[in-house]
């Protein structure tokens, strides 16, 4: 073993060390240690334990562990120190603007324990108010992750819509008589893209060929006369199909669908050349109404259109209110007040519910029994004020361990609504997260089950669930599940929502917002709701203000009628 990895080891257990606050002398100590190893002139693995003793900045204790390490590749202690650290903990080791001890405040205080969870909070802007964090620190940290993701080749939904539309751009600057049109992956809506997909139709393609040549905007890895691969700044993955101007829409439809579909819809159609003038044509060609991008998954949704029951997907204006938000009250970054009247005048809502985070949430300023009743007083002034508007009190409430909610009968009885939320102990069998689970969504306080899975996309799996069994539970108990719309989560899964509306299930749009611009996150909520079929028919946060209200008040006389 060279002097460089025995210094890197040595390193590495100070930061093992440091991360579970032992002794401060001990640590300099080792950490000194690996930095001079590191400039020695000799190498140690001739050594003997004695003349190791003799080095300076070594010592005893030192020698014997570096002597461990030479002989057995190994130190028990940094083994033992590895057992009791979170991978996700010595994973944040290696972001850049974070050393041990803020790693240790972010474990120990914030209980934070995943890189996943490190991004979201600081998107929650969590981190700032941290011992020994700022913006600048929190900022350079989420770029910092931001970077390690995309260097994975993956991206977020969210992410790829800024790059998708700057490509599509420059590229409608950079030529003239050509169309564009995004396909694949991103058209479809999903909610992770491994490559944008553009179809090009051209008078002039060559022209469009030398152009690309010089494209600062484009690094190409492969071209032929019909696809240039490539990447963008970001590191993006990208192929531009090339089309004439007469195959457009055609080619658009090939490249949007999966193979599957298209290759079904394609086989009803005998005439070769038929050149369709837009895409609801081709549908109509093969007897089918049409079927939207985003349903353009498999033979599913063929099928659905073949008997008649595609739905009318719902969009972003059939949003009436928005439900499951936070405020400064807890971990929000706005007020109460600043947060509704974003709602009504930037998104023109009817209504706007407010769920900050229940008493075990120390993490994120809960709310303990007293400042519940503050806020009710808070929620009841702003509702006089805004006559056109209403303001509903909710809570995000915790599902501790045992599955029961975080406050008694007494308080959950004051809110007009209950998300319930999964926020700790996340490491659990299927067995135990079913049963947690289950037991608040039996709860008859319980309105809303937040994120059932607990994802963070490309960051964090959620925790072991069976849908069936949930999504069951809750059509048994009237419990309405959230489509979490923050682009971490998008949490129930778009694969899981026909099921669940098959079963009487409403689902709820919720942005999870900390900020009002957070609000908007909406968007990407309904963006994976039409990609699981869902129409504002059951659709909680489509419905109005009056007509929620009902909706509460019954849910309520439920549980006094029991």
């Amino acid at each position: 073993m060279e002097n460089k990895q025995i210094a890197r080891h040595l390193r590495f257990l100070s930061q093992l060390m440091e991360l579970h606050e032992e002794n401060p002398f001990k640590i300099k100590s080792i950490a000194n240690a690996a930095f001079k190893v590191d400039k020695l002139s000799f190498p140690l693995a001739e050594k003997t334990i004695a003349e190791l003793d003799k080095i300076d900045g070594i010592g005893k204790s030192l020698a014997e562990k570096i002597a461990e390490l030479l002989e057995t590749g190994t130190l028990k202690e940094t083994e033992n120190l590895l057992n009791n650290t979170p991978a996700g903990i010595v994973e944040m080791l290696g972001i850049k603007g974070i050393g041990p001890k803020k790693i240790a405040v972010i474990w120990h205080e914030l209980q934070i324990d995943s890189v996943g969870e490190l991004y979201y909070a600081c998107n929650e802007n969590r981190l700032i108010e941290a011992k020994g964090f700022g913006w600048k620190t929190q900022e350079q940290i989420r770029k910092t992750i931001e970077f390690n993701i995309a260097s994975q080749g993956k991206f977020l939904y969210a992410q790829a819509e800024a790059i998708e539309h700057d490509l599509l751009q420059n590229l409608n600057a950079s030529f003239t008589g050509i169309k564009t049109a995004s396909a694949g992956e991103f058209r479809r809506n999903l909610e992770i893209i491994n490559e944008l997909v553009v179809v090009v139709a051209a008078e002039n393609r060559e022209q469009v060929f030398s152009g690309l040549d010089e494209a600062a905007y484009l690094e190409f890895t492969s071209t032929d006369e019909q696809k240039w691969n490539g990447k963008t700044e970001h590191g993006m993955q990208v192929k531009l199909v090339f089309c004439e101007l007469q195959h457009f829409i055609k080619t658009v439809f090939i490249e949007t669908g999966d193979l599957e579909h298209v290759q079904t819809v394609l086989s009803k159609i005998d005439d070769p050349d038929f050149q369709p003038g837009s895409e609801e044509e081709i549908y109509k060609k093969v007897g089918l109404p049409y079927i939207e991008p985003e349903l353009r998954e498999g033979i599913y949704w063929i099928n659905k259109a073949s008997a008649g029951k595609l739905p009318e997907l719902i969009t972003f204006k059939d949003l009436k209110g928005t439900l499951h938000n936070h405020s400064t009250w807890s971990d929000g970054v706005n007020t109460l007040e600043e947060m509704a009247l974003y709602s009504r005048d930037k998104l023109r809502l009817e209504y706007f519910g407010i769920c900050d985070h229940s008493k075990s949430a120390f993490y994120a300023s809960g709310l303990s029994i007293e400042r519940v009743l503050q806020q009710a007083e808070e929620v009841d002034a702003i509702n006089k004020k805004l006559p056109d508007f209403h303001i509903f009190k909710g809570i995000e409430s915790d599902i501790l361990s045992d599955g029961s909610l975080d406050y008694p009968d007494e308080i959950l009885e004051k809110f007009d609504f209950v998300v319930a939320s999964v926020h700790s102990n996340l490491r659990m069998t299927e067995e135990k997260a079913m049963e947690r689970i289950i037991k608040a969504i039996e709860n008859p306080y319980t309105t809303i089950l937040g994120h059932p899975t607990g994802r963070l996309l490309l960051s964090r799996n959620g925790y072991p669930v069976d849908y069936k069994k949930m999504i069951d539970a809750c059509a048994a108990n009237g419990v309405v599940i959230e489509i979490n719309a923050n682009p971490l989560r998008l949490d129930l899964d778009w694969r899981w929502h026909q099921y669940a509306l098959e079963k009487g299930v409403w689902l709820s749009i919720n942005p999870d917002a900390h900020r009002t611009t957070g609000l908007w996150d909406m968007h990407y909520g309904v963006h994976v709701a039409r990609k699981g079929g869902l129409s504002k028919e059951q659709c909680l946060n489509a419905l109005s203000a009056v007509e929620t209200a009902q909706f509460f008040k019954a849910k309520k006389e439920k549980i006094f009628t029991r």
